[in-house]
């Protein structure tokens, strides 16, 4: 890496960005100026301590202040005060004249023979070794201080030699007031029990102390360092590799994506599916294998063999299990731990188990056993497990491959993956499924066997692309039996109806329900599924499909079954809003013997909670998600998980909380990145808020996004949501045609589906829409349909969009103004703001001409509430009907001054340039001429005192300090 990134988080030459340290940096940089100061950073080797150090140094020379940096090494002769006069040698510029600096510091001129003529002459030598060293330790203190405020960065002091340690003791102990100090050390190449600089340091009065032990980065801290470098190469499948790779250690990951960088400038057509294969495949890299190899070597003969035990073993073992492995008597074992965990070469990963700090500094040292020995190492690993009460199936197998035994391997991988699933761990299971079905030769009755049971858990996963890729391959064998066959393919179209997001799956649901035929039971699973599709008329069918299921189960009870068939009726009642659903729901069971049964719970919960969302139950929804989530984590369904956590944070959005959620949902698009549901309601949210900021085209941009994944999907109502979303947006564009053509297809969907109970936005969207278009026959039908099919229903949202419908019907009237405050009403019981504000916004138009001063009184309220959303367009077309209808407020004699504060409108224009919006996106969404947007943006920067692109940085920060 030729240069390290900056600070600011950009990259250099090629260096990799600074991702995951942003509170240490703060913390560091704010302890450093304010001198004295020392500041102490430990962690592991390659966890980025220097650049840290680095960043903290570029942070403070951005300010002024001056850094100087010196380095310990490894030498087997340590020249004394050899980093601290390394720094001292670059501070040549920062000297002041000759005069002013103290005598005592003449001392160190023969260690400083490029800076020596700005020093005072030295003092006579002496042959007194101890007072010669005396006088230099002065002289590098009096130096300090007559340098001046400066920090100076020791970099491995664990390398540090005594002298070194001594002098850094006594500046710590006597600090000069204008020196700050920065020590990385790493723990583990300390001796026991050592302290940094011995255990005479102690934190003087008045000098500030902060010690910072820096942890391995964070998933998410890893996935952005690779987006950074790899860019659109890098996929959600390279990061995760890389995470569970590096274990979060930023060298081992940077040297992974140097060599991944390196392949696809070799080939630029490189796929990113194959980066990740080729990640797999890589060298362990070169720094992490040279540090470790260097401290297994210093280990006595007994630690070696520890070592290599647990290398073999491969995950965390107790020292017994070590000791028997190694083959090794208990005093020696016990020495030989003793030193790999004082080498760092192990640590304690749990209580009394030891193992490697991540997975590959094992694959380091189990590369560099022999042959022959590591083949012994794997037979004693074999019998020492297999003597245990209880064999760990999963290890022992592990060891079988690795000795080549194919049939052992086989049988125990097959039992511990059935284990697995009795014990509910999918995760374990499909993957030893996964490795027994890639094996080639398999007897056909072991790979219907293993292809169902996969089949079964893939149903559940959240691994779309892998696992249906898979049940594609299977279903390829013309060897399988048909029932086999239809499992398959049932596990197959559920993936792709449910994760895919891509109602296509039906049609295989529908072939695996003729195929299951001899399988009453499963037979219903598929005609159960088939009872949730209502798109293009499938809705129609849903309790046929219901009945044919209830009289398949009637042949073949099953518990399990029959809780899938209730939990789908639930569903239905909700999607209907059928206020009879909410009792029944407090009837299923919640703590059932059958975990199927509890799944069962778990779904029916998520269902229904999902759809009160769309109905306007927002805290029953919260509610019951919570609770799904909870047995869906007992039941070990990991999508159902997922799906819970999506909606979850939905309405997070809905409740006004935008900033908050659009990180939720950045993080969940990474954690998950193949479930369609996900990158909808994404789209949705971030289409609804770039809208409500006047981000027109990327607002456009999201909701065509949403409605291209929602026609593909079973159910009806994000086709009807991102048609609504679309049709308003043109609407205010003033495209009325195009309005038009979007609402008039999603108006036939709606009453196609008699989705009347969600409420989609649709209703009033296509009223107001009509009437634009002065087609008021068919807003008033619509209005009718929509109360007609919402009698008898429990739906609060659908009913405050029909009464916002209403009111747009009756125009500037008193009519309006009681609809539009039923809407008002409602959404605020509902716990909306955004939708409050909009119908309060409404109601203040109605108002305008019956009773200005209620009028102002309601347009002032709306914008007070998209103000306090961040929707900055809203709010200024508040404010601009206010002004287009005449109506103020009386304002006192005098202007109003904000001196250096913004004032509101300048607000407004800051959040925007926040947002990275241009001159003519603030204009549009406040409509301000473009003229005096320049003024205002001139007034933000000024006022704030940064530039353009540093605004969101600084509003951020007197955020957090408010």
């Amino acid at each position: 890496m030729s240069d390290a990134p900056g600070h600011d988080g950009t990259r250099h030459d090629g260096g990799f960005v600074f991702v995951g340290r942003r509170h240490e940096l703060t913390d560091i940089v704010s302890a450093l100026m304010n001198p004295p100061a020392i500041v102490l950073v430990e962690g592991e080797a390659g966890i980025g301590k220097s650049r840290l150090a680095y960043e903290a140094g570029m942070a403070l020379t951005s300010e002024g202040c001056h850094v100087v940096t010196g380095f310990c090494h490894p030498l087997r002769e340590p020249v004394p005060f050899g980093p601290v006069v390394d720094a001292l040698s670059k501070a040549g510029e920062l000297l002041p004249p000759r005069d002013k600096i103290p005598r005592t510091a003449g001392a160190l001129a023969s260690l400083l023979p490029d800076i020596a003529d700005q020093l005072p002459v030295p003092p006579p030598a002496t042959d007194d070794a101890g007072q010669e060293r005396d006088r230099r330790m002065r002289g590098v203190r009096s130096l300090l201080a007559a340098i001046g405020p400066v920090t100076v960065v020791i970099e491995d002091v664990h390398w540090a030699d005594e002298v070194t340690r001594e002098l850094l003791l006594l500046l710590s102990r006597d600090m000069p007031e204008t020196l700050s100090l920065v020590l990385t050390f790493r723990a583990g190449d300390l001796p026991p029990g050592s302290p940094l600089l011995g255990s005479a340091f102690r934190r003087q009065p008045g000098t500030r102390a902060l010690v910072v032990h820096l942890a391995p980065l964070t998933e998410q801290d890893v996935w952005e360092l690779t987006q950074d470098a790899l860019g659109a190469s890098a996929d959600a499948t390279v990061g995760r590799t890389l995470y569970e790779r590096s274990a979060g250690v930023p060298l081992v990951a940077e040297e992974d994506l140097i060599t991944l960088l390196e392949k696809t400038r070799r080939a630029a057509a490189a796929e990113t599916a194959d980066l990740a294969a080729d990640l797999e495949r890589a060298e362990l890299p070169h720094g992490l294998r040279e540090s470790l190899t260097e401290r297994f070597a210093a280990l006595s003969p007994a630690g070696q063999a520890v070592v290599e035990a647990a290398a073999v073993l491969a995950v965390p073992a107790t020292e017994v299990l070590l000791a028997q492995v190694a083959d090794l008597p208990d005093e020696d074992e016990a020495q030989g731990l003793t030193e790999a965990l004082d080498s760092a070469v192990l640590v304690e990963d749990s209580p009394a188990h030891y193992a490697f700090r991540h997975v590959l500094a094992q694959q380091v040292v189990y590369q560099q056993i022999p042959g022959p020995r590591r083949t012994r190492l794997h037979r004693r690993a074999v019998a020492v497990l297999e003597s245990l009460p209880s064999p760990p199936l999963v290890q022992v197998a592990h060891h079988a491959l690795a000795l080549g035994d194919k049939e052992a391997w086989l049988e125990r991988a097959e039992a511990a993956a059935n284990k697995a699933v009795a014990l509910g761990d999918a995760g374990t299971a499909a993957t030893l499924f996964h490795q027994i079905l890639d094996q080639r030769d398999l007897a056909p009755e072991v790979r219907s066997r293993v292809a169902i049971a996969l089949a079964l858990i893939a149903a559940n996963g959240v691994d779309y692309i892998a696992d249906a890729a898979l049940l594609r391959r299977l279903l390829a064998d013309p060897q399988l039996p048909t029932a086999t066959r239809g499992e398959i393919r049932l596990a197959l179209g559920l993936l792709i109806t449910n994760h895919g997001g891509d109602r296509a799956g039906f049609l295989e649901i529908e072939h695996a329900a003729e195929e299951l035929a001899e399988r009453p039971e499963r037979a219903a699973r598929a005609m159960i599924a088939l009872a949730l599709d209502e798109q293009d008329g499938a809705w129609s069918r849903a309790w046929e499909w219901m009945h044919r299921a209830d009289a398949a189960l009637r042949r073949s009870p099953n518990a399990a079954m029959l809780a899938t068939a209730e939990a789908t009726r639930l569903t239905l009642m909700a999607r209907e809003g059928d206020p009879a659903v909410w009792s029944m729901l407090e009837r299923l069971p919640r703590h059932p013997d059958d975990v199927d049964i509890l799944r069962q719970t778990a779904r029916a919960l998520y269902n229904v909670g999902d759809i009160a969302v769309e109905v306007g139950h927002d805290r029953r929804a919260e509610a019951l998600l919570t609770e799904s989530r909870v047995l869906a984590h007992r039941a070990n369904i990991p999508y159902l998980v997922s799906y819970n956590r999506i909606v979850l944070a939905r309405l997070e959005g809905l409740r006004g909380n935008w900033e908050k959620v659009e990180k939720r949902f950045n993080a969940l698009a990474y954690e998950y990145p193949d479930i369609a549901m996900l990158h909808m309601e994404q789209a949705m949210l971030l289409g609804l808020i770039a809208d409500a900021r006047g981000h027109r085209r990327q607002a456009v941009k999201q909701f065509a996004l949403a409605a291209r994944l929602g026609r593909t999907e079973s159910q009806v109502t994000m086709n009807l949501r991102a048609a609504s979303a679309l049709a308003a947006t043109g609407l205010s564009e003033g495209t009325l045609g195009e309005a038009w053509s979007i609402v008039e297809p999603a108006v036939a969907t709606l009453r196609g589906a008699a989705a009347w109970a969600r409420g989609t936005g649709l209703v009033p969207t296509a009223v107001e829409t009509a009437l634009a278009r002065g087609d008021r026959a068919f807003a008033e039908r619509l209005a009718d349909d929509a109360e007609e099919g919402l009698q008898h229903r429990d739906a609060p949202a659908a009913t405050a969009e029909l009464h916002v419908a209403r009111g747009l019907l009756h125009g500037a009237s008193e009519q309006a103004v009681h609809h539009f405050d039923l809407a008002r009403r409602l959404w605020a019981d509902i716990g909306r703001p955004y939708s409050h504000a909009q119908a309060v916004e409404r109601m203040g138009v109605a108002l305008a001409e019956l009773d200005p001063g209620q009028g102002y009184a309601r347009l002032d309220e709306a914008m007070t509430g998209f103000t306090k959303l961040g929707a900055a367009y809203d709010a200024a077309r508040c404010q601009s009907t206010l002004r287009s209808l005449g109506l103020f407020r009386h304002a006192p004699r005098g202007r109003h001054g904000y001196g250096s504060q913004l004032s509101p409108r300048e607000r407004q224009v800051a959040e925007l340039l926040a947002q990275g919006a241009t001159n003519r996106d603030i204009a549009q969404a406040l409509f301000l001429s473009p003229r005096t947007v320049e003024t205002h943006v001139a007034n933000v920067l000024r006022k704030l005192d940064t530039s353009r692109k540093d605004v969101g940085e600084v509003l951020a920060a007197a955020k957090s300090q408010a």
